[in-house]
């Protein structure tokens, strides 16, 4: 048992103590139960005991026991509080003794137990058992831990402390922690053939939880399997109706396929858990196949504003909304903030989201739908769904084609789960209905400026409509950032401020950094700056005709130096979402270090914002009337050239990071670069990947601000650019929505090379997204046309590309008659990285088809190039290939030298799926030599990988294990 170290004279005898939080609170001292003291003090025991031995910060203990708005004296408070605890649990200690039990430690107090003291501690452990259990193949065994496990709760966690305290995330993920022993017991009581093990503990929780769809899947497969099968039926149909009723959603993947099990009395029901049988009716990719180990909890919330004031009737009303004692809604709670422009939609949302966010222990996700952005660029709801999804962890190959479907799998994904979602700036009601939680228990916000009647109508949103701050609320809001003190001695020009300022609490920011900039300044001074101001912002004509607001902002770029205003003008020329320094730097043809000198003077002025380090973006507010000022202020021919170099500067850094991540890919033709277009330096691989992924919203928003604008031919090469980041990272739906908008307009161009490149990309695209007739029709025009044009690389890679197709419909014949024909063409040309690549291509359909020699021929020449090349994913696939013939040559030790130079590449090269690949089949070498322990050993963390990026192939590798497991059981 843990204990901290004591001095002398603290020395005392150590009474035992057991404590037991799974349940309700109590404490045993010798056999003898405990009197707990007040309401408050059982709390923080239960808050120490659900901590089961770690630290609780002070400031955590606050917000437990009294939530937002705690008393000026909650520190002694708590201080006494563990006094009384210490009195309790030691009786007799000194006063300036350190404690046994309750210790002071890292600013909290720790309850020093273990498994011995803890039910938890004890509960945990017995679940920990079981995985090893499970993870050697002992299932029985497996089973009999997690049902001990279970019987540990007597009922939910720390019962009987104020409803309140018990809302709070710390024990509401120990319930989830419950449910998820549950459905581990479930799928090992199934796959060891004893169902019955598992039933009353699959009812209950079933009982408690009627919406869990992945429970009730477990349930309805037990049910079966235990010979009750009109009652498994019965749960089905009952789930049904009661999603369609409460929810107004279908039955999800889990129950589909667990019902699909029990109709067609499948042989290996037990298996269904972890999705290895097809449903015909169901997309591939809504197989409930196994998920990542362990993704983050999403806190997508943009940070709270420090100086958050007034709003307090808004802000009530809208928490109103929720239960006040802190428990789940009934209902699906949706709130619509509208109002105009700059009114403060985001920032009361935000605030709002922030006060309530420790009741969605499951996580907070927030978009902004760029409903209104001056650019165009509005955020179409599938992008913001698949957004979504990759942030619950979602794999890109396991999203399904289509917004419908996608919408359905989020949907399930939070069904019986607490999330708060945050919809920023949608346009209109279809924007945002796909983004809608079905479930009871989770809240969305959407802000527009629109009223979203459809919302209301349909969906039962409750509707708050911003006005202006009236003149009190204004003056509060600079109070806040100027203080007390300057507004007391200036009452006149502070009336002033505020009225030309109109309420709009964007344009108040405004005015209160320039003051808050120049402290020595007189307000009177400000006033009479802003009254002198002008402008206007005919883009926002629904704005109070009475507030001249844009003289606010007018004003505010005229206190800035003269590049800097010159700068604010020119990036209302970006397309956004947001813009880096370098890209700025682009845009004015400035220097990097003077560019980032500037953006920090806007955003200090509030005329921009950085959001993220180095990263900045606009109000849509102060997009537009810098809009207004660039029209203004730059001929056409200027404002053409600044967007122009900014586009080049994309182009060429994509096309560097392009490079870096394929040194085979199809050389691309490119023009000298406009003065002040240069590309970012980028060193190797990990930095390419880097920018692409920061820059990945701006090159999708660029490829369309091209399109649109006339400059077809860059937004072509661009998007070519992009196919290997695409591909590596599985945005496989955008890459489909790119290469529509580019072939588009390869046909505007009437340039056929163009349009070639463009349907081997959208093919390419279709491929991974599983549409073969349509992208192997696409691949044969490109290829006539590549032919029609002499083009002998086009044409190459477009075979590469037909062998893919080939290799998927298992026509490994077909395969490698088409990359032979790309090799051939590629030495043709002359094109050496891309001959070295195709050549290991080559040779690891020889050895597919049973031909290692040849393979091992092809794959040496291969290596050699590539090691020449400095082509390091090239080499370890080389490498890999060259194992896979040995090991089939029965050579095992030079298999396993291959293989092993490969892993240690993709160690490095962090490719976890090549990785698992490699790893898997060391194993399978391992085995061939007779070394059934070594092969567990490369399997286990291949099927470890695999789980966590939730691919398919992780039930191959798990057949291999259980395989082994079996040859030493009949041994």
């Amino acid at each position: 048992m843990a204990r901290n170290a004591s001095s002398k004279e603290d020395k005392l005898p150590l009474e035992p103590l057991q404590f037991a939080v799974l349940g309700p609170v109590r404490v045993w001292r010798a056999g003898t139960e405990l009197t707990l003291g007040r309401p408050q003090e059982r709390a923080l025991l239960a808050l120490l005991l659900v901590r089961a031995g770690q630290p609780v910060a002070v400031s955590e203990i606050v917000d437990v026991l009294w939530g937002r708005r705690p008393p000026h004296s909650a520190v002694n408070v708590i201080r006494r509080h563990v006094g009384s605890l210490r009195r309790l649990l030691e009786p007799g200690l000194p006063t300036r003794a350190a404690g046994h039990w309750l210790i002071r430690d890292a600013g909290g107090y720790r309850l020093a137990t273990d498994s011995a003291s803890l039910d938890l501690l004890h509960f945990r452990g017995l679940r920990e058992e079981a995985r090893q259990a499970t993870a050697d193949r002992s299932l029985a065994r497996a089973v009999e831990l997690l049902t001990e496990a279970l019987s540990v709760w007597r009922g939910p966690v720390a019962s009987g402390i104020p409803t309140e305290v018990r809302e709070h995330a710390a024990f509401g993920s120990l319930d989830r922690e419950r449910l998820a022993t549950v459905q581990e017991a479930a799928d090992a009581a199934l796959r060891a053939g004893i169902p019955a093990a598992a039933l009353p503990e699959l009812q209950q929780a079933a009982a408690d939880n009627p919406l869990d769809e992945p429970l009730l899947a477990r349930l309805i497969l037990a049910l079966a399997a235990t010979g009750r099968l009109p009652e498994a039926l019965s749960t089905y149909r009952t789930a049904c109706a009661r999603l369609a009723d409460e929810l107004g959603i279908d039955p999800g993947p889990e129950l589909r396929h667990a019902h699909w099990a029990v109709l067609h009395d499948a042989p290996s029901t037990a298996e269904w858990s972890t999705g290895t049988h097809p449903d015909p009716d169901v997309p591939a990719s809504y197989l409930p196949g196994p998920q990542p180990a362990s993704v983050p909890t999403p806190a997508q919330l943009p940070h709270d504003l420090p100086t958050f004031t007034g709003r307090r009737a808004e802000l009530d009303e809208v928490l109103a909304l929720l239960p006040s004692d802190g428990k789940p809604a009934d209902t699906v709670v949706i709130s619509a903030i509208g109002g105009m422009a700059g009114i403060g939609k985001t920032t009361l949302a935000v605030h709002w989201a922030h006060q309530v966010a420790d009741r969605f222990p499951d996580g907070q996700l927030y978009v902004n739908l760029r409903g209104f952005d001056p650019s165009g660029t509005v955020m179409s709801p599938g992008e913001a769904v698949r957004g979504f999804l990759d942030a619950l962890g979602v794999p890109p190959e396991r999203i399904p084609h289509g917004v419908d479907a996608q919408a359905a799998l989020y949907r399930s994904l939070l069904a019986g789960r607490r999330f708060l979602v945050l919809l920023d700036n949608a346009r209109d009601t279809d924007q945002v209905r796909p983004l809608l939680a079905g479930t009871p228990g989770c809240l969305t916000l959407v802000t527009s400026r629109n009223q979203l009647s459809g919302l209301v109508a349909a969906h039962g949103a409750h509707s708050l409509a911003l006005r202006p701050l009236d003149a009190e609320q204004a003056r509060a809001f600079l109070g806040r950032r100027l203080g007390a003190g300057r507004l007391v001695a200036e009452p006149e020009a502070v009336a002033e401020i505020t009225a030309l300022c109109a309420g709009l609490p964007l344009a108040l920011a405004c005015a209160a950094a320039r003051a808050a900039a120049h402290p020595h300044f007189p307000l009177s001074a400000i006033a009479a700056q802003l009254r002198e101001a002008h402008g206007s912002l005919d883009a926002f004509t629904r704005i109070d005709t009475s507030a001249n607001v844009s003289a606010v902002f007018s004003w505010s770029s005229k206190s800035v130096s003269s590049g800097a205003a010159r700068l604010f003008r020119l990036l209302a020329l970006h397309p956004g979402p947001d813009f880096s320094v370098p890209a700025t730097a682009a845009l004015a043809q400035l220097p990097v270090r003077d560019a980032r000198l500037l953006l920090a003077e806007l955003s200090g002025v509030h005329l921009i914002n950085e959001h993220a380090p180095g990263r900045y973006t606009f109000h849509d507010l102060l997009r537009a009337h810098a809009a207004e000022l660039v029209h203004t202020h730059h001929t056409e021919a200027e404002r053409r050239a600044a967007v122009d170099r900014l586009f080049e500067h994309y182009l060429r850094t994509a096309r560097a990071a392009g490079l870096l991540l394929a040194p085979h890919a199809d050389p691309m033709p490119l023009g000298p670069a406009p003065t002040g277009a240069d590309a970012e330096p980028l060193i190797d691989d990990r930095q390419a990947l880097a920018w692409l992924t920061a820059d990945y919203p701006v090159l999708l928003a660029v490829i369309d601000a091209a399109a649109n604008s006339g400059r077809n031919e860059l937004a072509c090469l661009l998007a070519w650019c992009l196919e290997p980041f695409f591909d590596r990272r599985g945005h496989w739906h955008d890459w489909a929505a790119t290469q529509r908008t580019t072939l588009d307009a390869a046909l505007r161009l009437a340039d056929p090379a163009m349009e070639a490149h463009g349907l081997r990309g959208l093919a390419r695209a279709e491929g991974r997204l599983g549409l073969f007739d349509r992208c192997r029709a696409r691949l044969d025009r490109a290829l006539e046309l590549f032919t029609e044009l002499g083009d002998g690389i086009g044409r190459a890679g477009t075979h590469r590309s037909l062998g893919w197709v080939c290799d998927q419909q298992d026509d490994l014949a077909g395969a490698l008659r088409h990359n032979q024909l790309a090799l051939d063409l590629f030495r043709a040309g002359g094109h050496q990285a891309a001959q070295a690549s195709v050549l290991n291509s080559v040779g690891w359909y020889h050895a597919l088809l049973g031909q290692y020699r040849r393979a091992l021929n092809r794959c040496f020449q291969a290596l050699a190039m590539l090691r020449d090349l400095g082509d390091r994913y090239g080499q370890a696939s080389t490498w890999d290939s060259i194992a896979y013939a040995y090991h089939h040559l029965g050579c095992h030790p030079h298999a396993l030298f291959g293989y092993r130079n490969a892993l240690a590449l993709y160690q490095d090269l962090g490719a976890p799926y090549l990785e698992a690949g490699t790893l898997t089949r060391i194993g399978d070498t391992h085995l061939a030599m007779g070394n059934d322990d070594d092969a567990r050993a490369a399997w286990q963390p291949a099927l470890t990988i695999l789980t966590a990026l939730g691919h398919p192939d992780v039930d191959q590798v798990r057949a291999r294990l259980r395989g082994g497991d079996e040859q030493r059981r009949l041994a």
